[in-house]
């Protein structure tokens, strides 16, 4: 294990599988806690769906969806070392084949699958806390028009870092606390 941190895989085909993560403290990985709680409120969305994890970090929001039967997984990231890792989880778990590793910053992410037609059912989105990436993001996820109609996004973010209840053309679905974290889901407005 490259990082001090002990990241596993929840559920599915890797389910326990150990997960590395980036040494240092650049990263700040879903606890085991949270992500069980998250996953178990959108499992049904899971199955056969693209789901894209953007702030990826680890990638463990994204393989721990592939795991569980995502058809597909885009990871993003702008910081080397967690690219690396992330390559490295997919390999350890066999997961390459339905997963691609974009190194770069979210706009030029986003502006880059839009211009490929990619849509997404999932979209993760962990940034760092408290520094204005969440609003931004929405905005460029909704004008690029890479969720499907009926897709989530989900966000995780410190509990001061306040979130509109309608951004973009997003309104606020669901919404749990999980200690210092929220996670808040986002939908489509109709």
């Amino acid at each position: 294990m490259r990082g001090e941190r002990e990241l596993r895989v929840i559920s599915g085909r890797a389910k326990g599988r150990r997960l590395n993560s980036p040494k240092g403290t650049n990263t700040r990985p879903t606890t085991d806690r949270v992500k069980e709680s998250v996953f178990s409120i959108i499992n049904f969305y899971i199955r056969d769906s693209k789901v894209l994890d953007l702030f990826a970090g680890t990638g463990a929001l994204g393989i721990e969806a592939i795991s569980r039967g995502a058809e597909y997984g885009v990871f993003v990231d702008n910081d080397k070392n967690s690219i690396e890792v992330i390559k490295e989880n997919l390999e350890n778990l066999g997961f390459q084949r339905e997963s691609s590793v974009l190194y770069c910053d979210v706009d030029a992410a986003i502006s880059n699958l839009s211009s490929k037609g990619e849509v997404f059912h999932i979209i993760f989105m962990d940034p760092p806390y408290l520094k204005g990436f969440i609003e931004p993001s929405l905005e460029k996820i909704y004008d690029s028009n890479i969720l499907s109609d009926d897709g989530i996004v989900l966000i995780e973010h410190d509990l001061k870092d306040i979130l509109s209840e309608n951004i973009a053309g997003f309104y606020k679905y669901k919404e749990k606390k999980y200690g210092n974290t929220l996670i808040s889901i986002y939908k489509k407005e109709e």
